[in-house]
């Protein structure tokens, strides 16, 4: 499992700085503001969220429901992309970005995927054996990114689904703390995955070096405390995924800076 990852650009310039739903402490999360921020302020990646409208387009939205971030209500699955882009998803993080839409996974491949690694959550929990792997996997393949991706999800059968669609992708396993670890074991059991995406509270470097030493990647969420960031990049995880980039990224190269001076 590690040469497949290892040809893709995830296994350059450890540790990568992914920017969870964007720049989100600053730009409103999982809208394309929010990705070209992450952008400038030097993230290497965006980790974003897919879900499937009601008449099949992918879609880039965290919650089950439109109520937290867009001036909607309801589940995101009931609405159609018409109906969904003209909601507004920005005035609820700042009034400066009224009017800001859900972005579809082809508008984000259209401005970023020459720019951007991207890391894809599929989020078809309330739907797990729906068809968001097989559209995603098509416009993936569409776009000629298979070298830019990595597709995680907490859902064994939409990785499973993926693994069987294009073995070429990269996946990544999400768990978190709060789950009981025979679950975690056996999730780790029966998904095929090349990274493994543990919370943070899980970490330490016991860990990173038996994944380490079993071939994955250790990419862990979701990180913004300096301090947090620093004892990651010591302890050698592969990827922090952070709400705030430029953080993340200062800290990263004053570890770099300080390899370099020793």
């Amino acid at each position: 499992m590690r040469s497949m990852i290892q040809r893709s650009a995830w296994s350059l310039n450890a540790p990568l700085v992914i920017a969870h739903r964007g720049a989100s402490l600053v730009a409103p999360e999982n809208t394309i503001p929010a990705f070209r921020l992450a952008a400038e302020l030097g993230a290497d990646a965006i980790e974003f969220d897919a879900k499937l409208t009601a008449d099949g387009h992918v879609v880039i939205h965290h919650d089950r429901t439109l109520n937290r971030t867009t001036n909607g209500s309801g589940p995101l699955s009931a609405r159609t992309l018409e109906e969904l882009q003209r909601l507004d998803a920005g005035s609820h993080l700042n009034q400066k970005f009224a009017g800001v839409s859900i972005p579809t996974l082809k508008q984000v491949f259209q401005e970023f995927g020459d720019q951007l690694l991207m890391n894809i959550e599929l989020t078809n929990y309330a739907r797990p054996l729906n068809s968001l792997p097989e559209n995603v996997s098509q416009m993936i393949t569409e776009f000629d990114l298979i070298d830019q991706v990595l597709i995680s999800s907490f859902n064994p059968i939409a990785l499973m689904k993926m693994r069987r669609l294009a073995p070429e992708i990269p996946l990544g396993l999400l768990v978190m703390d709060s789950e009981p670890t025979w679950l975690i074991s056996f999730s780790r059991l029966i998904t095929p995955y090349h990274a493994f995406h543990p919370s943070f509270p899980m970490v330490d470097e016991q860990l990173v070096q038996r994944e380490h030493k079993l071939g994955y990647h250790v990419n862990v969420w979701t990180v913004n405390e300096p301090d947090q960031i620093r004892e990651l990049v010591s302890i050698g995880v592969d990827g922090v995924i952070t709400d705030a980039p430029d953080t993340a990224r200062e800290l990263v190269e004053e570890s770099r800076a300080g390899r370099t001076t020793h």
